[in-house]
């Protein structure tokens, strides 16, 4: 799959020019193949065919994205700004076969059928911090993740009521009713197996860039349409919207310390030790000073969403766990996001207090049906990382939208324009 396809594809202006050469660093950091992938395991599916060592990423913008609903792809696509840039994408078709345990002692997956048994289309955001090691990792492996996650429950994803038993068997006569009183529905197995996938694509991560003696994390948005729905699951700071004509859905929620708050400070009231006596939990509306000794002032702890008075001590005059407001908010003086992947390794400047704890790497996953929402040609999900939502709100956004896409119908490549 050539640059240039993708160029006139997505992105207008005809096939791209010859690239530069990247600018030169200490430390290049070259896609290394997750051991996991290597050798001779399950066969590879469609949605594997990026994760070859020959598969060189393209190069596209990938700031924000705007995808049309039908937009479909023959394989995953790792676009990429520049060989050693921290924001990676990935797009293409999610293959999904069907499985059953077979009688080897190991107990191998076997496939039953040599095509597909469901396909769906796939989209991912990744902005890396810290270098971009984390994000190449994740670009390159979480669609896999979520492929081997999707084939483990694709028996009850469709079956008419997801049963208590993968088996089908039905040990006890209640246990439908026992299912059918939780609510369980197929919808609720995509959104497992997206939570399972981003943690082990996170346990991946981790391992690789230990072996490799690389650091980094990034944040994921991920966009999956499946069955009729669309599935955005998000970890970390970056958004997804859906523009319509007369109105502007959220379809992520954005994770930073500011917004985690109160899970943050549980953490640390649950397991003080990971602040190493450096830091306080509680937060006050400023970074409290000597003077403030003795005097009333206004706090929240982690069983708080208001605010009460305490009297201060010595140890309100530690470093508060969060610090700053808004886009400034810092996870121990430190991290800008409270969700994403990697950062295994990140310690607080010249002390050893590890960040990892206190990160998730579980999306929050919004689910959308499609069928209900009746979606229409101009109906756009824009995806994009912090870059975007930084200077432009989600209002901005969808009038560039309104205002672009009519007037281009009949331009194949408006979609890519939007860019």
């Amino acid at each position: 799959m050539s640059a240039n396809w993708f160029r006139r594809r997505f992105l207008p202006g005809g096939p791209l020019p010859a690239p530069r050469p990247p600018r030169p660093r200490a430390s290049p950091v070259p896609y290394r193949r997750p051991r996991f992938l290597r050798g001779s395991g399950s066969s590879p599916s469609t949605a594997d065919a990026s994760c070859r060592p020959d598969a060189r990423p393209v190069r596209s913008p990938v700031r924000g994205r705007a995808l049309p609903w039908n937009a479909g792809y023959a394989e995953i696509i790792n676009a990429e700004k520049s060989e050693f840039n921290e924001d990676q994408a990935a797009c293409g078709k999610l293959c999904i076969r069907r499985f059953e345990f077979g009688v080897e002692e190991d107990q191998e997956w076997l496939t039953l059928c040599p095509e597909e048994f469901l396909t769906g289309h796939y989209w991912a955001l990744f902005d890396g911090h810290g270098g971009p090691a984390a994000a190449i990792l994740a670009a390159n492996t979480l669609h896999s993740c979520l492929r081997r996650q999707l084939e483990a429950v694709v028996e009850g994803m469709v079956a008419t009521q997801p049963p208590m038993h993968l088996s089908g068997h039905c040990i006890r006569p209640s246990d439908p009713q026992f299912v059918e009183e939780k609510g369980i529905r197929a919808e609720d197995l995509v959104v497992g197996a997206l939570e399972s996938a981003f943690q082990e694509c996170d346990e991946v991560i981790g391992r690789e860039l230990e072996a490799s003696g690389q650091v980094g994390g990034c944040t994921a948005l991920v966009a999956v349409t499946l069955q009729g729905k669309l599935y955005v699951a998000n970890a970390g700071d970056s958004r997804a919207i859906l523009v319509r004509r007369d109105e502007v859905r959220p379809l992520s929620s954005e994770f930073t310390p500011e917004t985690e708050r109160q899970r943050i400070q549980q953490l640390a009231f649950l397991y003080p030790e990971l602040l190493a006596g450096e830091f306080t939990r509680l937060e006050f509306p400023r970074r409290l000073k000597g003077d403030d000794l003795g005097q009333k002032v206004l706090f929240r702890d982690h069983h708080m969403s208001g605010w009460s008075y305490k009297c201060v001590e010595q140890s309100d005059l530690k470093y508060p766990l969060i610090h700053g407001q808004g886009r400034q908010a810092r996870l121990l003086g430190t991290l800008a996001v409270s969700r994403g992947l990697g950062d295994h390794q990140l310690k607080v400047l010249d002390t050893n207090i590890q960040l990892k704890p206190f990160l998730l790497s579980v999306p929050q996953v919004t689910v959308l049906d499609m069928d209900q929402l009746e979606p229409q040609e101009e109906d756009v999900v824009v995806m994009a990382t912090d870059g975007l939502w930084d200077v432009l709100s989600s209002e901005q956004v969808a009038r560039l939208v309104r205002s672009f896409l009519p007037g281009n119908r009949e331009d194949p490549h408006r979609w890519g324009q939007l860019d």
